[in-house]
């Protein structure tokens, strides 16, 4: 089984950037960035990444803010900040190179179980087991577990396999490929699959079932009152809290609440006067434990104090999707790919 699974993924595995050239830093970007995310949606944003930081000492050498602004479209930005930290760390305490072994890994900042087992079998040859939801899926159809499936038995069986394995990282690629291409949540192409003859759940006709769908997230509703203030061809921008959603980034000035507020209160809430305070337009933003409606208006202000911007000199900053959509409103905003399209979708 195992030998037949890693010779299929030689033939049919995608040719992704971080498989064509391998190391361990180009690993440890990709594991960050591949965190809830698609693997569409990495596949420029990894390429730009490491043209701009080519090695671990250039990301530790770099500002925060250039590491959120090559970040953006990414989401979850709290990655980028524990990769930057993870780069430091390693020059400062590994000599630079990437440690090979789990302990060390799960010691930088936002490695976990899985990300620092991916780099230490795939990079460095070790056999370390590595669960994610693909793997979990594929164990689960393979031993027909009916039920839900513990961490802890995927896990331990997940060692059990790679430890047989005679190329343990090869074998971890092609067991989540399997997973991401063949043996998927909704429709299993078993008829395609190289190992379903082992496979308990296909025997039995009971693929579709296994394992069992989880149960979405209860998401919280919140309110968000985005505030465009225009002085001189210039936008008022602030910058987040080191702590919460979208930590240390730059915005327009924005009130957060659990209810909507009323236009007077939300400009009382404002950091400066603002005069013809008018509401523009309402979106909703998802997270996967959030919901959030943003509430956008634009004013005017003879405010001196604070960072101001012209719409056309953002783009240099780290700004969440979110927010980019919030700024097109701005006079003369610029109307790159984020903010453009959002624009179109404000209602």
């Amino acid at each position: 089984m195992i030998r037949g699974l890693c010779e299929w993924f030689s033939v049919h595995g995608r040719d992704l950037p971080w498989r064509r050239r391998r190391t361990g830093y180009r690993a440890l970007v990709a594991e960050a960035m591949l965190q809830q995310t698609q693997v569409s949606r990495v596949l420029p944003r990894f390429k730009a990444f490491v043209k701009r930081f080519p090695t671990v000492r250039a990301l530790a050498a770099a500002d925060e803010q250039d590491v959120l602004a090559m970040w953006q479209g990414l989401g979850y930005y709290r990655r980028a900040q524990h990769l930057h930290s993870a780069a430091r760390m390693i020059v400062e305490q590994f000599g630079g190179r990437i440690p090979p072994t789990v302990k060390r890994l799960r010691q930088l900042p936002g490695v976990g179980r899985y990300s620092a087992a991916a780099i230490a079998s795939i990079i460095y040859g070790k056999p370390e087991p590595m669960v994610d939801g693909n793997v979990r899926r594929v164990l689960a159809r393979w031993e027909a577990r009916a039920g839900a499936t513990s961490d802890d038995w995927a896990w331990e069986r997940a060692a059990v396999l790679v430890r047989s394995a005679s190329a343990p990282g090869t074998f971890n690629e092609a067991l989540m490929e399997l997973g991401a291409l063949i043996c998927t949540p909704k429709t299993p192409q078993c008829q395609q699959c190289p190992v379903a003859r082992h496979c308990k759940a296909y025997q039995r006709n009971a693929q579709h079932r296994i394992p069992p769908p989880k149960k979405a997230p209860r998401q919280k509703l919140v309110h968000h009152h985005a505030v465009v203030i225009v002085r001189g061809g210039k936008v008022l921008l602030e910058r987040r809290s080191s702590n919460g959603m979208w930590s240390r980034m730059w915005q327009a000035p924005t009130i957060e609440a659990d209810k909507p507020l009323r236009p007077e209160d939300v400009k009382a809430a404002l950091p400066v006067r603002v005069y013809q305070l008018m509401k523009r337009a309402h979106f909703e933003h998802q997270t996967t434990h959030r919901r959030i409606t943003f509430h956008v208006y634009t004013a005017k202000s003879r405010a001196r104090r604070g960072v101001w911007r012209r719409p056309e000199d953002i783009a240099d900053l780290p700004i969440s999707n979110a927010q980019r959509r919030v700024l097109a409103l701005a006079p003369s905003a610029p109307h790159h790919a984020e903010a453009g399209s959002a624009a179109g979708a404000l209602s």
